[in-house]
């Protein structure tokens, strides 16, 4: 499982010209599923993610995290993070879940990061969206489970 993370002051996507999640202060998360990943890795990396020290102190080191300063996260599924470009010029996707299993450990991962107390908004997998943002720095980490 992979995590694409900007900080950001807000982010929101829409569906369909819709907002369907927005958020203020926190982190937007593209998330992608590859084959062979399980509940295991919805929870580390939701775990990890909630727990990422990007956020400055008072001196302006990284040193808080996002439970630290109450932030929200707006998770987005992204399968073409798995998308392999050594070869020609089009992605191949043959990593990336299945959209069945992607989405329950899409959902999964919500259900982690949402048990740790964090507000969390949510794309609509497998649905054209459009992504809006103020990344924060910028700021973006990628954090993987295996």
């Amino acid at each position: 499982m992979r995590a694409l993370i900007q900080r950001v002051r807000w982010a929101r996507v829409r569906v369909h010209g819709e907002v369907k999640g927005e958020i203020g202060k926190g982190f937007l998360v593209l998330l992608g599923v590859k084959k062979g990943d399980t509940e295991k890795d919805a929870e580390y990396l939701a775990k990890k993610t909630v727990n990422l020290r990007i956020f400055e102190n008072e001196k302006g080191k990284f040193d808080l995290s996002l439970l630290d300063v109450n932030g929200e996260l707006l998770v987005v599924s992204q399968f073409t993070l798995y998308g392999d470009t050594r070869r020609g010029r089009r992605p191949d996707f043959t990593r990336a879940e299945e959209p069945g299993r992607a989405k329950e450990l899409y959902e999964k991962f919500i259900e982690y990061a949402r048990s740790h107390g964090v507000r969390v908004e949510e794309g609509a997998f497998g649905e054209r969206m459009e992504v809006e943002l103020l990344n924060d720095g910028p700021v973006t980490i990628i954090l993987e489970s295996e």
